[in-house]
């Protein structure tokens, strides 16, 4: 190809991670200054632009989706992982959170592309992730001196089966706050600018997320996407109390401009008890499969399946006696979370030590897959060029 000096390559790899897509770029093959990066790399995704139809996102929020890699910088780790959340209707790149799906997808480029010599039966591969720092292991099967791509392990909201890859993130209580409940308390109440007050629990643990019974906002907490996407009233509810928790976390500054687009954190989650439910491909989900049900937000919209660093969250809080969660589903040493697409299965470890919760494991199980090498074609008008 001959674009006489008009185009900038990138070296692309596109990869999926649990029921998330990206772009895994090399930190090495972009600009090292932060606004060129950006720049670069938003009109890569084709942003902003609700369907990026000049670019290679998805017009979703989890399939507009950044891993930018690189040697380790953390003794430990054997590969930098930072994750951007690339807006769809903004010039924006979120850094201030993180990705669970897709450190799964990272974990496996790793092994593939050597960062990490490979060992039977499992590949352990630790994942420095920068945004918030803290090493998540991500466990690759091997056999034969090979990666094991083929297996029987599912995840809902992705078709087919695979090997399985275990994630672990360690001691990830307080990831962005500092604490696994950030106010101290198992449960606060906000009031929003109508005068309506609700009860929340704010858990931190790989994300911080407020969560909010669904009967509280007038919902029955099975809803699928366009229920509650097409909900203005209830979108607005649940935006204001998210600031609101935001606020008592310390993550959101009072009389701050906020949007989900401008500030991702904390995440909101509506919880209900188990109950039967009919998943987006109408399969039926019945009440003894699951132990509580949630529906997570994201940018603004019900997430299709579920987060994964939110899920984690969410079973930190059902360890945790007085939270919202806690008082919905049973104790016991695993949390299976219903979702619009199916369920999750997520283990935790959490202790209580010098009057502090602590996360010592929150793990679960997700599949990978790379989709693509090539390279992404960029105007060098971008750069100034």
């Amino acid at each position: 190809m001959n674009d006489f000096g008009q185009m900038i390559k990138i070296p692309t790899t596109i990869m999926r991670g649990g029921t998330s897509k990206g772009l895994i770029l090399r930190k090495y093959d972009l600009p090292s200054n932060p606004d060129q990066r950006d720049k670069l790399i938003l009109r890569m995704f084709g942003s902003p632009d609700s369907s990026q139809i000049d670019g290679l996102g998805g017009g979703t929020s989890l399939t507009s989706k950044l891993a930018i890699v690189g040697p380790p910088s953390r003794p430990g780790a054997h590969i930098d992982y930072t994750f951007g959340q690339v807006s769809v209707e903004n010039h924006v790149i979120d850094y201030r959170v993180t990705c669970g799906n897709l450190v799964t997808a990272v974990g496996l480029y790793a092994a593939e592309e050597g960062f990490v010599p490979l060992t039977e039966p499992v590949t352990a591969v630790h994942i420095y992730n920068t945004n918030i720092d803290k090493i998540i292991v991500a466990e690759i099967p091997v056999a034969n001196g090979q990666i094991i791509y083929d297996g029987d392990f599912s995840i809902d909201g992705v078709p087919g089966v695979s090997s399985k890859i275990m994630l672990n993130f360690l001691n990830s209580g307080g990831t962005f706050t500092g604490n696994t409940l950030p106010t101290g308390n198992v449960k606060d109440t906000v009031q929003i600018d109508d005068g309506r007050r609700f009860e929340v629990s704010i858990v931190d643990c790989a994300n911080t997320i407020v969560i909010v019974r669904a009967e509280d906002v007038g919902a029955k907490g099975t809803e699928l996407q366009q229920e509650v996407n097409q909900n203005t009233e209830l979108l607005n509810t649940l935006e204001k109390i998210r600031v609101q928790g935001g606020i008592l976390a310390g993550l959101i500054k009072p009389g701050e401009v906020v949007k989900p687009s401008t500030h991702a954190l904390p995440k909101i989650i509506m919880v209900t008890a188990a109950t039967d439910y009919v998943t987006l491909t109408n399969r039926e989900i019945k009440q003894g499969e699951v132990d509580i049900i949630s529906r997570y937000m994201t940018m603004g919209a019900l997430h299709k399946a579920h987060a994964v660093s939110g899920a984690m969250a969410l079973a930190t809080a059902c360890k945790i006696p007085g939270t919202l969660p806690f008082e919905i589903a049973p104790p016991r040493s695993s949390v299976r979370i219903g979702h619009p697409s199916g369920t999750m299965y997520v283990e935790t470890k959490v202790e209580y030590e010098d009057l502090v919760w602590n996360v010592v494991r929150a793990a679960c199980g997700r599949t990978a897959r790379r989709l693509m090498d090539g390279y992404s074609y960029v105007p060098a008008s971008v750069l100034g060029a």
